[in-house]
């Protein structure tokens, strides 16, 4: 199977900085990558004509080891490409610092059990033409300093247009899956223009509109950090001008070149990943039509084995029509909970094997893996040791998991924090942070635990996945009330909310909150009403899987985006 069998037909281009598709493959980070790979998942089942863009990251993100204290230490977590991509014979060439860098590709094919074949293009630079820098910028995701990252995106943006063009793809969208792309648009700028002698007015040379009608974008994230901006000194000395620079500053902004504002002036259509981050994102950018596509996840590659055989056994043809699991009213209890503590012993026993803890079978698991830095608050369960450990002793035991960017120190201490509080109570309660948290860990984790705790700062939790995958397996939710918990929640039946709908978060109510809860009504139910704890668990499925796939989602974007 060759690339060139998917050029004949017209295809979304779906551009990303990370595409996680198999823990083997480190070419993510977190719920960005592992997004953009359930997506194109979806995109094959369902035989929708996509191809992915990205670049290949040999190094990876990094691999985390913690030490005794909590202490992060990053380390280069490189991949056997070779294994699973297949080599492009291409060469193209983006001008960066005024000088070729050239681009090579490979290629990876999501195949689906439909027959749907999506093909995903991961740029690289690793190769004999380039000079020792400039084979590294295909290296390290999310790595190196400000420099290194537009360099990067210039890679993405403007090498990807071309390598898709020369490999001869007709596209008839571009989907930027963040602004980390957005560079795309200038290369389709220039790809489109008019002859000078054709328009009246240089400006109009720019053909605005039909790269707008060629563009769709989304953003994801209400955080400002996560918005790249870069200082238009930086963007002379290594973009230079693509296109005129007062074009670039009237579709970019003045100040810095905001790749957010560059991808939202031309595109056509742009979304928040939440109805809650539409409005979050229309107050950021005033002005700007944002509509909402609520993001999923892929089912069937987060439901466990357990639930598989259990879903095929009652629920068959869930993994390609995942609005069949609200009928999961049907399944027997018994059958529901013995699916899931088959899953539960396989966590349990991968945390006793990495860890020594020795965690039990029988204790309710709360699990808590993300991103680790401060708004994310991984440490709300924390605030109040002594009172955790009155509620929780012999009752309750806890895995953390997540890494921290290696520039974020605030997310470092955090972790040293947990580190802390779980040698302080650990005869009351047991606690475990897992190291380098992937897709594998990932898998077990969301099937295994008893319930997934979820907490960040609102409201800057712009969608959120890992509760979705949760929620594949029968896990309930227990949640602050933003992202796509406010759609998915019903207070005592999917899961249970902590803190109110207000709009910002109030950190010692909702701490309060979270312990009330916990001592009064999850516990309780868990260990007292475990048939009403099971038709929790089945709520969950039918009412937040069912709904929250990728699967409804891409045919949103399909219907919304794509073929307007």
């Amino acid at each position: 199977m060759g690339i060139e069998e998917f050029v004949k037909d017209t295809r979304i281009a779906y551009f990303s900085m990370e595409i996680g598709i198999r823990p083997e493959m480190h070419t993510y980070s977190g719920g960005l990558g592992i997004l953009a790979g359930d997506t194109l998942k979806s995109a094959a089942d369902l035989r929708i004509p996509m191809i992915g863009v990205t670049l290949i990251h040999r190094m990876g993100y990094f691999r985390q080891e913690l030490d005794p204290f909590g202490r992060q230490i990053e380390h280069p977590d490189p991949w056997d490409i070779e294994k699973y991509l297949k080599r492009i014979n291409i060469k193209v060439s983006v001008e960066i610092e005024r000088k070729p860098v050239y681009i090579t590709a490979w290629y990876y094919v999501i195949e689906s059990t439909t027959g749907g074949k999506v093909p995903v293009i991961f740029l690289d630079t690793e190769i004999p033409e380039n000079d020792p820098v400039n084979r590294t910028l295909t290296h390290y995701l999310y790595g190196g300093d400000l420099e290194y990252r537009l360099k990067q995106e210039i890679i993405l943006g403007i090498g990807g247009v071309r390598v898709l063009d020369e490999l001869g793809f007709e596209i008839r969208k571009y989907h930027m899956n963040e602004g980390h792309s957005s560079l795309l648009t200038l290369e389709l700028l220039n790809k489109f223009k008019k002859p000078i002698e054709e328009v009246w007015s240089e400006e109009l040379v720019w053909d605005v509109q039909k790269v707008r009608d060629l563009c769709v974008f989304t953003t994801h994230t209400p955080v400002e950090a996560g918005h790249d901006r870069f200082p238009y000194d930086l963007v002379q000395r290594i973009l230079g001008e693509p296109v005129p620079m007062w074009l670039i500053k009237k579709l970019a902004g003045d100040g810095m070149l905001n790749m957010t504002l560059l991808g939202f002036n031309l595109s056509e259509y742009i979304n928040g990943v939440s109805k809650k981050h539409e409005e979050v994102s229309e107050r950021m950018f005033p002005g700007y039509e944002i509509h909402a596509i609520t993001n999923g996840v892929h089912p069937y590659t987060w439901v466990s084995e357990s639930f598989k055989n259990l879903y095929n056994k009652h629920l068959p043809g869930w993994a390609m029509e995942p609005e069949i699991f609200v009928r999961a009213w049907k399944i027997p209890e018994e059958e529901l909970w013995d699916a899931h503590m088959q899953a539960k012993k396989s966590l349990i026993d991968y945390v006793n094997r990495l860890t020594g803890m020795n965690f039990n079978y029988e204790t309710f698991t709360i699990g808590f893996a993300r991103r680790a830095t401060p708004y994310k608050r991984a440490d709300l369960l924390l605030s109040d040791p002594e009172r955790l450990a009155i509620i929780g002793e012999g009752r309750v035991q806890i895995i953390y998991a997540g890494k921290a960017h290696p520039k974020d120190e605030g997310g470092k201490q955090l972790i040293q924090r947990i580190f802390q509080i779980k040698e302080r109570i650990k005869d009351k309660v047991k606690i475990v942070y897992l190291p380098n948290y992937d897709m594998a860990m990932a898998m077990k984790l969301v099937a295994g635990v008893d319930i997934w705790l979820n907490n960040p700062l609102k409201p800057l939790e712009a969608s959120g996945t890992s509760g979705m995958k949760a929620t594949h397996n029968g896990v309930p939710n227990f949640s602050v009330l933003d992202g796509w918990w406010i759609e998915g929640w019903i207070e005592g039946y999917t899961g249970w909310a902590i803190g109110t709908l207000e709009e910002t978060s109030d950190p010692k109510r909702d701490a309060e909150d979270l312990y009330f809860k916990l001592g009064n009504d999850v516990l309780p139910m868990f260990y007292e009403n475990r048939n009403i704890w099971i038709k929790v668990m089945k709520n969950a499925i039918a009412m937040n899987a069912y709904y929250f796939n990728t699967h409804r989602m891409i045919r949103f974007y399909v219907t919304e985006a794509y073929i307007r």
